[in-house]
């Protein structure tokens, strides 16, 4: 399941207010995928934003990974930004949803959490 925000700012104005959002969460920006530029290296022309930015609040990492390691395969959260006609989408994965694909019931609250603070994220860059 997708959470989603559309918003008329900038990539560089959402891009600033993602990072300000991250950090008043305690969460960190681990890096920034720009798949325009990627692909523009690699001779693909792809005329749309999209960025990916991966964010972690280590803490909750350490939780989550100590309940079950192979979360480590959806882990950072990534929170995705790209161009849909004139507005931009900020969109995440919902954590809670992810977490059902572990057989693991110590994960839901933590799965809540997360999903809390990134939808609080992207609600406040949008």
């Amino acid at each position: 399941m997708l959470y989603e925000k559309t918003s008329q700012k900038s990539m560089a104005e959402i891009e600033l207010a993602l990072r300000d959002a991250a950090a008043r969460h305690r969460f960190g920006v681990i890096h920034v995928h720009d798949l325009q530029k990627t692909m523009k290296e690699k001779g693909v022309d792809f005329d749309r934003e999209c960025m990916i930015f991966e964010v972690c609040n280590p803490h909750q990492a350490k939780r989550a990974l100590e309940a079950n390691p192979a979360i480590s395969t959806v882990l950072p959260c990534r929170i995705s930004v790209y161009q849909r006609g004139e507005e931009k989408v900020i969109s995440t994965f919902l954590p809670t949803a992810m977490m059902q694909l572990f057989e693991n019931a110590g994960l839901e609250p933590i799965a809540q959490e997360v999903e809390s603070v990134v939808k609080a994220m992207i609600d406040e860059a949008a």
